[in-house]
């Protein structure tokens, strides 16, 4: 691509003239408020709280490299379009986006405007940070399903110019077994997408590689935390998780300003890839080979007079002339202080108690853990990851899945409250520390169904049909648990043969199954979310007298319910008119022969 002026991010007062003008320009058209303030409430906890990658070696791609050129001056128009395989100019290029490309980060955006509605999340953001790091997966090198043509790598992050991270997928995504390398469009390390991985185009995998995965996983890496991106303190500190960097930082906003005035489609494989990075001129030293000692000539035998040497004293070698200068010890290079995240060895249970919790309900415990040294001192300032595991729909509060604290001054990091889904079962939650691999600290939760603890029918009117009829009233019964409606609570209803005897009757009242056909136990009823529950119609066969229908919820609570079955009414028979009878009248007694 041939270089712009003004392209490339430099430190100069120019770049950075640019770069505030961009952000002034975003932080103007960003509402409520003053451009640049946040009048939100602080929120609770927020500072115990430190978002992935904001310092270290995290973040979305471990601070790997990104590509440093900036947006074209002239910006797009407004609405600009340009049909798929129309020919483009050169600015054209620059300011389209592959059309796959550009389709996964509108999806991505559209989703999380249902799943995280405070996110506020615009698809410029992902567009910018695409453009940022892969140049839009190098110019929209995509199959029609949004999987990279050629795998997208960084470099090795093995701490030699770079973070140290060493491997934490066995090479799964990045071909490396030794080091992890940011992967595909949007540049995730294996460590990361592991825990933020998302399937974005529905085909039952968490690809880095694939454009639509890879974008809704972004989506969703910078809007935890609470993160409103209509903020700009969240706006920012989201961009900063990806890459801790006010370089990258300014960057990313101005391609987002960008985008915002304008962009368009452009055909898959057609665009440009930006030509600098970050870390051009960055001279990396080669790990130093193991030195050898040096070298030293043994010294010269003696020579031993004999009678050839014609009586002459052989001289002794002369030693060496000593140095003047005694040579000067290598200063030793001083050893950079630790950080708080160096220093622990293992993490420890902070003694949290059995984790139960009815579906739909909070956990009562929360999950602690304490970091601490080889010793058992206590670390402050530790990051901690906390993740679920399993097959549960169980979460953090907020939604999330994944919760990263700091520990306090005591080394003491709190998981975020954990909610109960509609899964009933066992998962995990695992406490980690972020950026060293210790020995980190696993816990197991259960989710039990939801049950009530009464149960009581909503009409108080006598059941009572006719032999071979049908029941006029439906039986509708209100479960409760704690004195509050118990919604989604499972149920079964059955004719019973008697008080003790609880298995289905064989006669009497009946329910109908899909095809007409008696039944008299049902399964699979659920209470609505105000606890109700109305059971299908009753009918009768031709057996009379008083049968029980027995409600029963989950957790066991029953109720009984009697039905009572009358003889059908015998039809009256009118007395036969006599006149009638024959067809004729009837004689006259009273009238003379």
């Amino acid at each position: 691509m041939a270089a712009h002026f003004g392209r490339r991010l430099r430190k100069g007062a120019a770049s950075t003239a640019v770069a505030a003008a961009a952000v002034a320009a975003l932080s103007a058209s960003q509402a409520p408020g003053v451009a640049g303030e946040d009048n939100r409430p602080a929120t609770a906890g927020a500072t115990n709280s430190a978002p992935d990658g904001t310092g270290g070696t995290g973040g979305a791609t471990g601070n790997s490299p990104y590509y440093t050129d900036l947006p074209p001056l002239k910006s797009p128009e407004p609405g600009t379009s340009a049909p798929i395989g129309t020919p483009v100019s050169r600015g054209d290029t620059d300011a389209g986006i592959p059309a796959t490309v550009l389709d996964a980060y509108r999806k991505a955006a559209a989703e999380l405007r249902t799943s995280k509605p405070g996110c506020n999340m615009p698809w410029q953001l992902l567009a910018a940070i695409g453009n940022v790091e892969s140049g839009q997966a190098r110019g929209g090198q995509v199959d029609a399903d949004g999987t990279t043509l050629h795998r997208i790598l960084g470099p090795q992050l093995d701490g030699n110019g770079f973070a140290l991270i060493p491997d934490t997928d066995g090479g799964a995504y990045d071909g490396n077994s030794s080091y992890d390398q940011a992967v595909g469009p949007m540049q995730f390390i294996p460590s990361t997408w592991a825990w933020a991985g998302r399937d974005g185009n529905g085909d039952g995998k968490k690809d880095p590689n694939n454009i639509y995965d890879a974008a809704l996983a972004a989506g969703h890496y910078l809007c935890r935390n609470g993160w409103d991106l209509s903020h700009e303190a969240d706006l920012h500190s989201a961009i900063l998780s990806y890459n801790n960097s006010q370089d990258y930082l300014d960057l990313v906003l101005n391609w987002m300003e960008y985008y915002r005035k304008g962009t368009h489609t452009i055909p898959d494989g057609t665009g440009g890839v930006p030509e600098h990075r970050s870390d051009e001129g960055t001279h990396r030293v080669p790990s130093p080979r193991p030195t050898r000692p040096p070298t030293t000539k043994p010294a010269p035998k003696p020579h031993k007079p004999d009678s050839g040497d014609g009586g002459h004293e052989t001289p002794e070698p002369t030693p060496p002339t000593p140095d003047p200068k005694p040579p000067v010890p290598p200063t030793p290079t001083p050893t950079p202080p630790g950080t708080p995240t160096d220093l622990v060895d293992h993490l420890t249970g902070t003694g949290t108690g059995k984790l139960t919790a009815m579906a739909g309900d909070a956990f009562t415990e929360r999950i602690g853990v304490r970091a601490e040294t080889k010793v058992g001192k206590s670390v402050a300032k530790v990051r901690i990851r906390f993740t679920l595991t399993g097959d549960t729909d169980a979460t953090f509060a907020g939604g999330e899945t994944v919760a990263t604290v700091a520990t306090d001054a005591k080394g003491v990091a709190l998981a975020p409250p954990l909610q109960a889904g509609e899964k009933t079962g066992d998962f995990k939650v695992t406490a980690a520390v972020v950026g060293r691999q210790v020995k980190g600290v696993d816990y197991t939760a259960t989710v039990t169904e939801r049950v009530a603890d009464a149960l009581a029918r909503t009409g108080t009117d006598p059941l009572i049909c006719a032999a071979g009829g049908e029941f006029a009233e439906q039986v509708q019964v209100k479960a409760t648990y704690r004195g509050a409606a118990a919604g989604k609570v499972a149920v079964t209803a059955t004719l019973v043969k008697s008080l003790l005897d609880a298995t289905a009757n064989d006669k009497g009242p009946y329910f109908k199954d899909a095809t007409g056909k008696p039944v008299r136990s049902l399964t699979g009823l659920r209470t609505d979310a105000k606890g109700l529950l109305t059971l299908p119609k009753l009918y009768a066969d031709d057996t009379t007298g008083t049968f029980l229908l027995r409600v029963t919820t989950a957790g066991g609570t029953t109720l009984t319910v009697p039905l009572t079955v009358e003889a059908a009414a015998s039809p009256v028979t009118p007395a036969p008119d006599p006149s009638t009878s024959s067809g004729s009248p009837a004689p006259d007694p009273t009238a003379s022969s």
